[in-house]
């Protein structure tokens, strides 16, 4: 029997599972090696802990590593049911908070190493945490895809630190009670644009769709964001937001330092601002995520579902 030792937390409704031991040793390369090391030899391993039976498909997987940067207080390598993501916001700050959970770090600033660069994050005594995110930009503006069923959708195609295809079109009102259509809509935005070929920079795979709009309260901005794999985030999306903000740093829509307050479907929020960066923009992200649990997954060689529904078996 395999023993998993993790932390869940939630990020403004969206959830974290860190992986705190018991996984395989991936090495001593460099995190993107070990990320396809992970992808290559442990993949079974991604399935077991983030899809059925012991996850779900909105559960976004942090695997603790040890930093190969002696600057930063931790690495991470983010997965969810489908597969691996650069860079993750929402479990960054969930990340930060398990690490101060656990005591490995105190309120102050810190840096933690993923498989895209190395980002700060800064505990706040209340516990909110800002992550100083990757270099974000738009890449191409007005970019326009056939989407069956719905026609000609028109977005922005940006890097947040995962390539995303932002539109203000919508079907239905940015309602919770709205996200099957919602769904069904920017599942098949994401569809199009893989049968069009329609890429980011260096060939790069659009997997998440935001759809943007205006918060029903006036607040700020309110999105729906459909991340790989078929879940819609909860969250507001720490990598959505911030590739927003290079759109809207591009169009000259936001000042460098300004507020920018960015609902999620929930309604729970997340407050942004950036400064200019090299070709794009250094977006700052602040939000909360609180613990929801610690447990140990088991996996019995017996379990004919060990390695997760959908999972091969090693």
């Amino acid at each position: 029997m395999q023993t998993i030792h993790v932390i869940d937390s939630h990020t403004a409704g969206e959830p974290t599972r860190v992986v705190m031991s018991g996984f395989p040793d991936l090495g001593n390369g460099s995190l993107a090696q070990r990320r396809e090391a992970f992808r290559a030899t442990y993949d079974h391993w991604r399935s077991a802990i983030a899809c059925e039976p012991r996850g779900s498909d909105t559960m976004v997987g942090a695997l603790l590593q040890p930093p190969t940067d002696p600057r930063c207080c931790a690495a991470v390598i983010f997965f969810n049911n489908v597969g691996y993501l650069g860079m993750c916001g929402h479990g960054t700050i969930g990340l930060t908070r398990t690490l101060a959970h656990v005591g490995s770090i105190q309120p102050g600033e810190h840096l933690i190493e993923t498989p895209v660069g190395v980002v700060g994050v800064t505990l706040h005594d209340d516990g909110r945490v800002s992550i100083d995110n990757v270099e974000s930009y738009r890449y191409r503006a007005d970019a326009e895809v056939e989407v069956p069923g719905y026609g000609t959708i028109t977005g922005d195609i940006a890097w947040g630190g995962n390539w995303f295809f932002i539109t203000p079109q919508t079907p239905r009102a940015l309602d919770i009670g709205h996200r099957n259509e919602l769904s069904s809509y920017t599942i098949a935005i994401q569809q199009a644009l893989e049968a069009a070929g329609i890429r980011g920079e260096d060939g790069g795979v659009i997997d998440h769709v935001e759809i943007s709009g205006d918060a029903p309260d006036g607040s700020g901005a309110r999105n729906f964001v459909m991340c790989p794999g078929g879940a819609y985030d909860r969250s507001p999306c720490g990598t959505g937001t911030s590739a927003k903000i290079a759109c809207l740093a591009a169009d000259a829509e936001l000042a460098e330092g300004e507020r920018w307050v960015q609902q999620g479907i929930l309604g729970s929020a997340f407050e942004g601002s950036y400064r200019n960066g090299g070709r794009g923009v250094m977006p700052t992200i602040t939000g909360q995520a609180w613990i929801t649990g610690t447990s140990q997954i088991l996996i019995e060689d017996s379990d004919p579902l060990a390695w997760g529904i959908g999972g091969t078996r090693p």
